[in-house]
């Protein structure tokens, strides 16, 4: 046991000590990521890791809630030989600074900022291919920049196969039917391209004037269009006891883009680790820093990574 312990410890020792701060200059800020990358002679390939939607940070963690989920993955590829950067989105965490004001962001800035991280790796020598693996709202930003700066290959981790707007409405259907109208009326403007200054009270944390012209750049993406612009490899991950994101999400990604690979693992939940579909259990892993993530999930992803290489 005392071996183990010592084996286990070496290994977080070479995992951290593989870590290295890197940052990205934006017009409104600087944007502060982990890049790690195995202490090897010959060029790898790199994965650049994207948060999913509110404060979550580069290692899947949010102020509420800390499960260390991408940081895993990060630990994961690293220990298979495979790079990896994943970054603090604008206005989260170390990179709350390039936050322009919320009436100023746009659902772009997401994509920009995703695509400028893989023209800066295409700079450095140690990498030998370039892919992208977005987790939930992520995916969206990813399989857009994947098109944009021609990876060579894309990654959906528990990914949305629905426009934002239909998930708010399926999101708010058992509201109250007043306040469901309201909440459908207010989607629909925004999904014409149109604000509105009058704001139901219950509802002004949702549609505040501030957040409207954002909300209004991401309505306009459509999942299912969008992985259909991607002419490079896919993996669409999916676990069946994600509480967020159903399995339907993952099969409507897979019917757009029929030639990607979809993996649905049995006992996985939204932070692609191991767990009951009861919801109160299901949601304490999210405060888990310590449970592992699902192996299979860690072997499909290496596994497309194998493939890129042939």
């Amino acid at each position: 046991m005392k071996k183990l312990l010592t084996i286990l410890y070496f290994s977080f020792l070479i995992v951290t000590m593989n870590a290295q701060p890197v940052e990205l200059n934006t017009p409104t800020g600087t944007i502060f990521g982990t890049l790690q990358v195995p202490d090897v002679e010959h060029p790898v390939p790199v994965v650049l890791l994207i948060a999913g939607s509110g404060p979550t940070d580069r290692d899947g963690n949010n102020p509420a809630m800390k499960n260390n989920s991408l940081k895993m993955l990060a630990d994961s590829l690293f220990e298979h030989g495979y790079a990896s950067l994943r970054y603090d989105k604008r206005g989260i965490a170390e990179s709350k600074d390039a936050g322009s004001d919320e009436s100023e962001l746009r659902f772009e800035h997401y994509i920009d900022d995703a695509a400028a991280w893989i023209e800066q790796l295409r700079k450095d020598n140690r990498f030998s291919k370039y892919i992208i693996a977005g987790h939930s709202e992520g995916s969206l930003i990813g399989m857009i920049a994947a098109a944009k700066t021609q990876a060579d290959g894309f990654i959906s981790l528990a990914g949305a196969g629905y426009k934002a707007g239909d998930i708010l409405k399926t999101q708010l259907a058992a509201q109250p039917e007043p306040v469901k109208s309201a909440c459908y009326s207010s989607i629909d403007s925004l999904e014409a391209g149109k604000t509105f200054s009058e704001v139901n009270p219950l509802l002004y944390s949702l549609f505040r004037p501030s957040i409207q012209p954002y909300l209004i750049s991401w309505f306009r993406y459509n999942p299912c269009e969008e992985i259909k612009k991607l002419t490079l490899p896919v993996l669409l991950v999916q676990g069946t006891t994600d509480i967020q994101v159903s399995v339907q999400d993952a099969e409507n990604l897979k019917q757009a883009k029929p030639g990607a690979r979809l993996v649905v693992i049995e006992g996985m939940n939204h932070i692609l680790k191991n767990a009951p579909a009861e919801r109160q259990a299901n949601i304490a892993t999210y405060t888990d820093p310590v449970l592992p993530l699902n192996d299979i999930l860690v072997k499909e992803v290496t596994a497309f990574i194998m493939q890129l290489q042939q």
